[in-house]
């Protein structure tokens, strides 16, 4: 691992299954359970010419989780300076910077910046909630960009999905259930189709509150396929045994 300069709110913590280190701020912006799920569910394009593209990317968390999983170019989009330059950072610090750009972009103005129709696989861990004026926002900027659409709606976030994959290139998104008939109406407008999806529940007994959704650009309709669900936390408050090793690996009985 090389070495990187921290600010002073800041830390570096590991994935133990994967050997990433991440540069994360509780002050800023820290990657969460949903990152990890999305990055282990997503099926990257694997060659070495293939372009994979992660938008609302934060502190690069999905893209940095993906990359051993490809040979194939990452590239990290994030409008927020302060969350891009952690992202650089993190990217360094595992010495990834020939298989991993991160651009501070607005992802609206992305395909100026790399052609549409060129993209292998969109990964994107979006914010969840619109930008209604009841809605309560937290008062930390970054943290209000990041859950809530202030500066893209998941409308023109599908839009530039779409743009940016080829003919049959596959997005990876995880987000809300209650929004999942939005999401099946602005696909099918943007050329989308479902075709995995997989429920993430915090107990067994609980309503699922996160899916991972694989969809295909120009995919035939039809076909969705809904994976066995996965179960966060035993009755205990431990984490399930798929969790449990896919944050801290695989440990000896």
């Amino acid at each position: 691992m090389a070495d990187v300069t921290l600010h002073a709110d800041e830390r570096i913590d590991q994935l133990y299954s994967k050997q990433v280190q991440i540069i994360q701020s509780s002050q800023v912006f820290a990657f969460s359970l949903d990152a990890v799920l999305l990055g282990d569910f997503a099926q990257v394009a694997k060659g070495a010419k293939s372009q994979i593209v992660d938008l609302c990317a934060g502190n690069g968390a999905v893209g940095l989780f993906v990359s051993a999983k490809t040979h194939g170019h990452i590239t990290a989009v994030e409008i927020q300076p302060r969350l891009a330059d952690m992202a650089e950072r993190s990217v360094i610090l595992n010495d990834l910077t020939v298989q991993m750009t991160v651009l501070n972009e607005d992802l609206l103005k992305i395909t100026q910046q790399l052609p549409k129709d060129s993209v292998d696989t969109v990964l994107c861990n979006p914010p969840y909630f619109k930008d209604q004026p009841q809605s309560v926002k937290n008062p930390n900027p970054h943290l209000a960009i990041a859950r809530h659409e202030l500066s893209a709606n998941l409308d023109q976030i599908l839009a530039v999905t779409s743009d940016l994959l080829k003919m049959n290139g596959k997005a990876y998104f995880v987000h809300r259930p209650e929004r999942l008939d939005e999401l099946f109406t602005l696909m099918q407008t943007h050329r989308l189709a479902p075709k995995r999806l997989r429920f993430v529940h915090p107990k067994a007994d609980r309503e699922a509150n996160m899916v991972l959704i694989e969809m295909i650009k120009d995919g035939k309709p039809n076909g969705v396929r809904i994976l066995p669900p996965l179960v966060v936390y035993h009755a205990d408050g431990t984490y399930g045994k798929e969790v449990h090793t896919l944050l801290y690996g695989e440990t000896k009985a």
